[in-house]
């Protein structure tokens, strides 16, 4: 059956977005439905979160309700106002009048103001081109997460709406076919001018237990002093409808930002569905020293772009990594400024504006100090000089609000330090595999990363759930000498599974050149040094400090890497 009763073969055709269900949204009893934007706001206390068909989509969709609700409440303006908001099981009302009211705006299919799209877009030749244009799944026509092979022959119009949304944030770089009327056409194309905005950034937001608190924590209020918002900040909704080509501009604050045009698009369609897009370059928005305007990303100092410009400090988006999991980075989202400085020098690092404005909430009294909330890391790595989607990353971690408290720092530093841990006992695991791998005369970048990868694995779990039951306690340092126990407990294992994998050949040994010395390395040794290092930087497991056996506090065992 065709999907819309309201695209006609004689009516104009229409699919309105504030009516039309086309929002996937996880309810909280698990079961998963379809609703219009006027229906995510009204039921947000009763839905889980938003479902994409890739996570990106889910992270791009949240931006759109946000720019939303900030421009449908004008706000909020302060904390206080954002306080009332939250004590309100109403705060959305008044979204309903604001839909309405934009309610062209959001036709998908309009004539004049298709959402998101540039009416009458077309190439010189009047080519139409396969929908994997836009769908993130299919890139270029190769399988990525997709039942769809080989191609993108149709859409309907609940889905085809979500992937223009995706379109604008994650879309990949290249060259594209140029369209009529954009000065940057040379040759019927237009050389690469970038991905979609999201896609530069390593996308972070603080969810909650349900789709109304997720907003909630994630609605900045106008006088944050982070955040650079100008007069006159609108969403792409409220501004003129886009031409062909695009240009140059500072965003004016967040309903712009999260709703920024990066390219012009405009699908192709028959009463029962779209068949085909044309896709081109729109706005281009450089990522340097936008800490200023986009909070959901962490930023990193960049010396060589600070080199090539003779200009200090510039930050970059801290993109994430795919095979470091989201707790190894929880430095990364609750450092504070003066935790991640030294001295006077600019941060190397900073976190996500996003979780300073959370860190004032609870430093402010707004969130009680056990609120838990997801820390939900989303984004995109590219290849093939960003034409094609190689990954897309998506992980969490549950954390206590207190480990924001600005005021208050003794659990966010166990925390961290934790996390350090951690990684001192899993790089005194690199070095055992290493040892053993050379005390065998055998390859050691195989053994060391296998691992690697295999203690952090093991120690995930552990470390989640000792986070969350971490502001539990009255004494953090006390909890951190549990966690360091168990990491000695649960590493210390796996190296005795690896000298006993190692087998007789490593027993035995051989004679190996380390830096300043030879040596006779076999398994014996190596599980010393090994032993020594997991004490140095965990402490014994089992006795205080002041009663260590001798070289527990030795210097860290030499390593043959």
């Amino acid at each position: 059956m065709p999907e819309s009763h309201d695209v006609g073969r004689d009516a104009a055709p229409s699919f309105d977005l504030t009516t039309r269900p086309w929002v996937e949204v996880l309810r909280l009893d698990g079961t998963q439905d379809a609703l219009s934007l006027r229906e995510v706001f009204a039921q947000a206390a009763r839905l889980r979160r938003l479902v994409g068909d890739l996570p990106t989509q889910e992270f791009a969709l949240l931006r759109l309700l946000l720019a939303v609700a900030h421009d449908a409440l004008e706000g909020p303006r302060d904390i206080e106002d954002w306080s009332d908001l939250w004590s309100d099981p109403e705060c959305f009302a008044p979204v309903g009048a604001y839909l309405d009211a934009h309610r062209d705006r959001f036709d998908l299919l309009h004539t004049e103001t298709p959402f998101f799209q540039t009416a009458r877009l077309r190439t010189e030749k009047d080519e139409v081109f396969p929908l994997n244009r836009v769908v993130a799944d299919v890139p270029n026509g190769e399988p990525f997460f997709s039942a769809r092979l080989p191609t993108v022959e149709r859409l309907s119009f609940a889905e085809a709406a979500r992937w223009v949304v995706h379109a604008h944030a994650y879309d990949t770089s290249g060259i594209k076919t140029g369209v009529a009327g954009d000065d940057r056409v040379k040759g019927g194309k237009v050389y690469p001018l970038g991905v979609g905005w999201a896609g530069q950034l390593g996308g972070v937001f603080a969810e909650g237990r349900d789709l109304r608190e997720t907003l909630l924590l994630n609605l900045v209020a106008a006088d944050t002093t982070e955040l650079t918002v100008r007069p006159g900040d609108l969403p792409a909704w409220r501004r003129p409808p886009n031409g062909p080509g695009g240009a140059e501009r500072a965003p004016t604050g967040l309903r712009d930002l999260y709703t920024w045009q990066t390219r012009r698009l405009r699908l192709h369609h028959d009463a029962d569905g779209v068949h085909g897009v044309v896709l081109g370059y729109g706005d281009p928005l450089s990522p340097r020293n936008q800490h200023v305007r986009e909070p959901m990303t962490a930023w990193r100092r960049s010396p060589a772009q600070e080199k090539k410009l003779g200009a200090s400090p510039i930050y970059l988006p801290r993109e994430h990594d795919p095979a470091r999991a989201a707790w190894r980075g929880l430095e990364a989202l609750i450092a504070d400024r003066s935790e991640s400085s030294q001295g006077a020098e600019a941060a190397p690092y900073l976190r996500p504006r996003i979780f300073d404005w959370v860190a004032r909430l609870a430093t402010e009294g707004h969130l009680e100090r056990g609120h838990l909330v997801r820390a939900r890391t989303v984004g995109v790595v590219y290849g093939t000089q960003q034409s094609v989607v190689d990954e897309v990353v998506d992980d969490h971690v549950a954390m206590s609000v207190v480990l924001l408290h600005q005021r208050d720092r003794a659990c966010a530093q166990q925390a961290m330090g934790a996390v350090r841990d951690a990684d001192r006992a899993v790089l005194a695991l690199g070095d055992l595999a290493t040892n053993l791998a050379r005390a065998c005369g055998r390859d050691t970048e195989g053994p060391r990363a296998t691992a690697r990868d295999r203690a952090f694995g093991e120690l995930e779990r552990p470390y989640r759930l000792w986070l969350a039951g971490l502001t539990g306690h009255a004494d953090p340092e006390e909890q951190r000498g549990h966690w360091r126990r168990e990491v000695h407990c649960i590493v210390g294992r796996l190296g005795d599974l690896l000298i006993a994998e190692a087998g007789d050949t490593a027993w035995q040994g051989r004679t190996v050149e380390l830096k300043k010395r030879t040596e006779w390395l076999n398994s014996a040794l190596a599980r010393l040094w090994f032993r020594r290092a997991l004490d140095e930087c965990l402490g014994h497991p089992h006795l205080p400090a002041d009663q260590r056996p001798p070289g527990a506090e030795a210097a860290p065992a030499p390593t043959t890497s």
